[in-house]
Order: structure tokens, then sequence, then C-alpha cells
């Protein structure tokens, strides 16, 4: 049997083959390149290693820590001057990279002798400085959980408080693992923090992520290899993950995305 239109009868092939001039293969493939953007398949998430490693900083990202806690009962301005006075910075910093409070009380003991008491009211209060779990945050790492992912926390704490993170957060329990700086005697953004991440638990940085509120440690985490997602609140959080890969949702169930 024939296709052929009965009204117009058989095609001529000469006539078709007349009307529609050969293509040079080569010019074919230059005018499908043109037509179709390139894919960089350095940053494609599909030619990426699947994410199955989540490593998380605690503090103000699982847990909200302020300072002026213990002090609740004094003027805020008073207490700044005196954290400026001692320089609070740099003395949490050289808790958390695992000097003793005991150190630390003695050196503000000699520099500032009237003000010791008011950095002892910090380690004796340490827990009024923790406000409790993040907004969302105990939900997302359910979730994450709940995925089959790897979780481990990085964090930089002193060792002598740490053990007031899971009551303020429970969420913390739910890592697989926790490197305490305070524990290792030094403190992020030193990349060796890191470095220990990969070796003790056996984590391949190009298929983990690293979550911290601080830029300069995102920063050192991406230097070893990890995705690294500076947090600013859980939707936000939620959002970045999802653009690495992982099948988050969108939301949580209260779907309250937080204003900037």
């Amino acid at each position: 049997m024939s296709s052929a239109d009965p009204a117009t009868g058989p095609t001529n092939p000469a006539i078709n083959t007349a009307a529609s001039p050969e293509i040079d293969p080569a010019t074919s493939r230059a005018i499908n390149t043109a037509a179709s953007p390139a894919i960089d398949t350095a940053t494609s998430p599909a030619s990426s290693p699947a994410i199955d490693t989540v490593v998380y900083d605690f503090g103000n990202v699982l847990v909200g820590w302020d300072p002026f806690g213990p002090y609740a009962d004094r003027p805020r301005a008073e207490v700044a001057a005196f954290f400026e006075a001692v320089d609070f910075d740099t003395i949490n910093h050289a808790a958390d990279a695992g000097t003793s409070y005991a150190v630390l009380l003695e050196r503000v003991a000699r520099t500032h002798p009237e003000l010791v008491d008011d950095l002892r009211r910090y380690v004796e209060h340490y827990e009024l400085s923790l406000t409790g779990p993040i907004e969302g945050s105990a939900e997302l790492v359910s979730e994450l959980k709940g995925l089959g992912l790897r979780l481990y926390g990085l964090t930089n704490w002193q060792a002598e408080t740490f053990h007031s993170a899971e009551p303020a957060a429970p969420a913390i329990g739910l890592m697989d693992d926790v490197i305490v700086s305070g524990r290792e005697g030094m403190a992020k953004p030193d990349r060796r923090m890191f470095e220990l991440v990969v070796e003790r638990f056996g984590v391949d940085p190009a298929r983990a992520v690293f979550i911290d509120d601080k830029t300069v440690n995102v920063d050192a985490a991406r230097g070893v290899g990890f995705h690294g997602v500076v947090f600013t609140h859980t939707p936000a959080l939620r959002k970045e993950l999802r653009a690495l890969g992982l099948p988050v949702a969108e939301q949580g169930r209260r779907g309250v995305v937080p204003t900037e």
C-alpha cells in the first residue's frame, strides 16, 4: 500500500530532494551548538558527587548563644564595657581553643583584678548564655537524619561547658559524633579542624556540606574541599541544601521565613 495522498498521487522524490538542500554535517553541528547553551559540567549539580554528610556548627546555628545572658540583671551597656575592658572575644576564643577557665581567670586577675569576679560569673552561670534551639533547626536535623545522611558536629566550644549544649538544644544529640574544639586544643577557622573531620570520620569533603554562622569558618572549610553554607536562618538553609541536591522540604511545618 502507498502512503501517498490519493488526491495528489505519489510524492516525487526528486522534487523533495531539490526543495531540501543538503546541510554539511559540520555546519549542522555548529547550528545545534549555537542553539543549545553550554552546560558547565564543573558546576552542574548532576556532575557533582551526591552529598552524603552534613557537618554542623552549633552556636547560633542549632542553639542560640548570648554572652549577656548571665548578666541579665545588669545594664547591658555596663556588661558591654566589661567585655571590652577584658577583651572578651579573645578570652572566649582562647577557651574554645582549649585554655582552661582557671588560667583565663588568673590572667584577668593580673590585668583587671576588679573585673575577675565578673568573668567568674560568666563561667559559673554559663548555661544562662544559651537561649534554646534556633527556630526550625530541630525539625531540619530530624529530616536530614531521616534521609540517611551522616550528621556530625564541629563546634568551637569550651570543653568545660559543653555538657550544657544538648540540654539547651536536644537536636545536638542526633549527631553521629561531635568534634569539640576545647577538647582538641584548637579552634575554627584553623584548617586542621576540618582536616580532623575528614580523618576521624572518613568524610569525603566533596560529598559533605559544612554549615556555620561565621563566613571565615565557612571559607576555611571550603579551602579543605567542603561545600559551605553561611547560616542566617533555617528557611534559607533549607534553600541552600536543596540547591546542593538534598531533597529536604522547601519549608518546615510552620513555614515562617524570618525577615532579614
